[in-house]
């Protein structure tokens, strides 16, 4: 894996927002893994206004992530080709910042089809990143982001 700042890139999915200022929510110490992060973002955020990026730093005891290595040329059409050339990476014990995009209106389209959560995570020493596919958040470690309203 080589983490590098560059604007020569292409990505068939991409999505941003200027956040001004962030909000910083209640972290609980029973969340531990993504399912317990997508039910408490979803209950906790009916009042916001949705999709929305967010925000989550701390620690994390374990986290699986992937990337993407696609040979070059290759057309992507369908889920199992952008996953052409896909390595896993494991990360123990390692402070990170994970930024994500929620929305129960986007399965399958912004998100895989089984949850209403896309993140992708980097290690605060910015050696390591990709998209998050599994995590154990470190208890009374992590912070929670939404954009301010």
């Amino acid at each position: 894996m080589k983490v590098s700042v560059t604007n020569n890139i292409k990505a068939p999915f991409f999505g941003y927002a200027n956040i001004e200022k962030w909000e910083e929510r209640i972290f609980p110490e029973s969340i531990s893994t993504i399912q317990h992060l997508e039910n408490y973002i979803d209950s906790t955020t009916k009042l916001s206004t949705r999709p929305f990026l967010f925000k989550l730093t701390g620690t994390v005891d374990s986290a699986k992530i992937h990337v993407v290595n696609l040979p070059k040329g290759l057309q992507v059409n369908s889920p199992t080709v952008a996953h052409i050339g896909q390595v896993n990476y494991t990360i123990k014990d390692e402070q990170i910042e994970i930024i994500g995009f929620f929305s129960n209106e986007h399965k399958s389209i912004f998100t895989h089809h089984d949850t209403f959560l896309h993140m992708h995570l980097i290690t605060k020493n910015k050696q390591k990143m990709g998209h998050l596919d599994n995590v154990y958040f470190k208890k009374g470690t992590m912070k929670f982001f939404i954009p301010f309203e």
